[in-house]
Parts: C-alpha cells; structure tokens; sequence
C-alpha cells in the first residue's frame, strides 16, 4: 500500500489554505462588488452598434471605446466568463473555508470532552474554585441550576460538563450554504434565464420562446392607458393583457387568461415574470385631404428632447416641400414645423382638419404602445431559498456557545468555562451560577439534621 508523498501534499495545502483564507475571500467580494458596479454604470445586453454608437466617440472613463467594452464583455457582466469565474472562486473559497473550519468546529462542540483535574479546568478561559463543605453537594446543586437554564448536562462521578447554544456553531454552516446557494442560483439566472423588452401596441402580440425556439406562452395586449398628473405629466401605466399559454403537442389551444400590470405591480405566470417598463408612441393615423385614414409609424426623436415622436410627411404628390410632425402626448397636440424649424401649425388628433401649405391635415387618432419587459429566471427559486438559509444560519450565528466544566476534589469545586463569544457577558454570568452553592448546601445538611431530630 502507497502513502502520499507529503512533499506534493504540502503545496496543495498550503493552495487550499490560501483559498480558504478570509483575506481571499474579502478580495474576491471586492472585485464582484466592482464588477456589479460595471454592471450598472454600463448598459447591459445592447447591441454592438448601441456601443460603438455610445463609447467611440466618447469612450467610458476616457479609455473604454465601444470594442473595449464588447472585448472585456461588460456589455453581458453578469452572464461574463471573468465574473462568473468569480463567483465559482468566492463558492469555492467559501465551501473550503466550511471543510476546513466551521465543520470541525461544529463537530467539536457536539463531542462532549472529558476534563478529570483542576488543574485542566485552570488553564480555561474562565476559571474559578469554590470552597465547599460537601463538595457533592454544590455539584449537584450546580447541575440543577443548569437544567433549569436550558443547559445540557452529562454527569460522571465527581464531576460534570455542560453545554448550551450549540445550534450557534451551524449558523455559520448555514450562512456559507447560503452564499454558495445564491450563487449558484445567480449564475443559472444568468446563463439559462431569458430578457426581452419590446413595445406592444393595442391589438397585437408577443410571443417568448424557449432556448430551442419551443413556444412559452403569447401575450396579447388588449388596452393600455396613461395616467397623468394635472400637470400632465405620466405618473402610471396599466395594460390589460391576455396571457396565451402554449399548446402541447396535438393538444388544442388553452383558453386565454385576462391579465393585468402596471409599474410596480408585475405578474408571474408559468416561471415567467412581466413588468410594465415603460411606454412609447408608436403610429399617428393621418388623413390627407379626401384620402383614406393612414396609419404612418412614428420615431422618436431625441434630437428634440426625451419622449418625443414625430415623422417627416411631404406635402405633394411628387414627395416635395416636407413638414416635420412632432407629438410629445397620445392626446396631442400634433406640432408641424417646416424645413427651417418655424412653426406652421398645431393640429388636436380627433378635431378638424388644420391646412398646411394648402393640404389640409387631420389627425384621427395617436396609438401609444406599452413597454412590456419578460424575464424567465429559472434561478429565482434557488436564490429566495439561499436568502431563507442565509438568514437563518445569521441568526444562529448570534447564539453564543458555552461550555462549563465542574471537577470535586479535595473540599472544592473547581469550575472552569469556555465560550466561542461574548466572553464577558460569560464571565458576568458564571459568578451567578455559582453563587450560594456551599451556603446552599450547608442549608440543606442542616434541614436534614433538623428533621433527624424530630
């Protein structure tokens, strides 16, 4: 039988202790929490031209043009390889570090120890000798005290130890199983999960996919409305949908099911999430002249300001003289403006016909669209269950594990203590616990004397 040559044993150990160590582990929760902030000043799961478009020109911190960004993949950091490999490192920093430490530790506290001599219970953190007439007797009387706070207590002849707050030591445990979980369950959010964001007018559908390109579900948008202060301004968006759950193979349709969402109040349905995200105007019916009501898209136009739409509509037959149609309101109203930007009219969609260069204009009606935003994270489930765990191993972390150790020898209780913390609210509370034992017992002679003689 081979042994393992400790020459080729002590590098990997000195590797995993340097894993495990708190320092790494306080590094590596730096850098993630550096990269979370990229995450945030950069936005996230554009196109590449939105960064050439945004970072050339103006690169990021003066450095960063738009193929630094797509190179250094900040453009998807937390679905990154250098920040997941992150992640693995911290989960497994932290599973060594549970291995290593806290499982011995936990296990430690559950092995009852045996202290036989005084002078093993002096060299404790606390320590402390009574003197007693009938050292049995304080023994027992201390062992009372302690099952009547809670305490566990395993009893030999001529001495005692006890134990309370164990459940301190799993805390811990619980806390990195926690941190490893909500990791875990993060990056599968993010390698598996699925984002997408469209505008969806009145009348139509969306429909999400799978990563095979399987139908999840359809979302129909029946109603969107705005709800604007006095002052005009949007202060909540509400859609009325219809949820249209996919068919399985050879199965008819499901019916559909109506549903609703506004800013802050999303719906989850089938492990997929949607949320009111914003709004946007998205065509203008148009007459002109004796023609039929048009349906013209619009664009938006951040030359002129956030949130305004408009399109270039010319004025005769052969596409000349053009004019500017500019909206900023579903309700209107419609501003024209010429090629030299003066203004040549302002029409109120449903009202009359305003002429514009001698073509009269009516504006029927303005379609705004609702910004609906579909997330599917199959990691929601493990990362809510690491939150639990988390902050139950925390609060059992707060519970301070002592242990009392008592020794009778020669007139005396020797008593000695140790705790994982909280050391001085240990020391406040072992004087407590073995105040009056020898008068106690010395009580307790003499009542039995007493009733001896009677």
């Amino acid at each position: 039988m081979t042994t393992a040559n400790p020459t080729l044993l002590r590098p990997i150990g000195r590797l995993l202790s340097w894993i495990a160590d708190l320092r790494t582990a306080i590094g590596l929760l730096l850098l993630i929490a550096i990269g979370s902030g990229l995450g945030t000043a950069i936005p996230q799961g554009e196109t590449a031209e939105f960064y050439h478009q945004r970072y050339d020109s103006a690169p990021w911190l003066g450095m960063v043009r738009g193929d630094g960004v797509l190179g250094l993949q900040l453009d998807h950091v937390y679905s990154s390889g250098w920040f997941l490999a992150l992640l693995a490192w911290l989960g497994l920093a932290l599973l060594l570090c549970s291995w290593r430490r806290q499982w011995p530790a936990l296990q430690a506290s559950l092995r009852w120890i045996d202290y036989r001599e005084p002078r093993q219970l002096s060299k404790l953190s606390l320590a402390e000798t009574v003197p007693c007439s009938d050292p049995a007797a304080c023994l027992d009387q201390l062992e009372q005290r302690l099952l009547q706070r809670g305490w566990q207590v395993r009893r030999q002849d001529g001495r005692l130890a006890g134990r309370r707050g164990v459940a301190g030591r799993v805390g811990p445990l619980l806390v990195h199983a926690g941190l490893v979980l909500l990791m875990v369950g993060a990056a599968w959010g993010a390698l598996a999960g699925q984002r997408l964001e469209q505008f969806l007018a009145p009348g139509r559908e969306l429909e999400l996919v799978d990563l095979r390109g399987n139908s999840q579900l359809s979302v129909a948008l029946d109603r969107f409305t705005i709800q604007r202060d006095p002052a005009g301004r949007p202060e909540q968006f509400t859609s009325q949908l219809r949820i249209l759950p996919a068919a399985g193979p050879g199965q008819p349709a499901p019916p559909a099911e109506p549903a609703e969402i506004s800013v802050n109040h999303p719906l989850r349905t089938r492990g997929i999430t949607l949320y009111q995200a914003d709004w946007a105007l998205v065509a203008v019916d148009i007459q002109l002249g004796r023609s039929p009501v048009l349906s013209l898209p619009l664009q938006p136009l951040p030359q002129l300001g956030e949130q305004i739409w408009g399109l270039i509509l010319p004025t005769r037959p052969d596409g000349s003289e053009p004019v500017l149609l500019s909206v900023s309101d579903e309700s209107g109203p419609v501003d024209v403006f010429g090629p030299d930007g003066a203004s040549l009219a302002r029409i109120v969609p449903g009202g009359e016909a305003v002429e514009v260069r001698g073509l009269p204009i009516r504006v029927a009606s303005i379609l705004p669209a609702s910004g609906i935003l579909l997330k599917r994270d199959p990691g929601v489930p493990l990362v809510y269950t690491a939150f639990a765990i988390t902050l139950v191993g925390g609060g059992l972390s707060l519970i301070a594990t002592r242990q009392i150790w008592a020794v009778i020898d020669a007139g005396r209780l020797h008593v000695g203590g140790l705790c994982n913390r909280s050391l001085t609210g240990f020391a406040t509370v072992l004087p407590q616990l073995l105040a009056g034992l020898g008068s106690e017992a010395g009580a307790e002679e003499k009542a039995e004397a007493a009733a001896q003689q009677l």
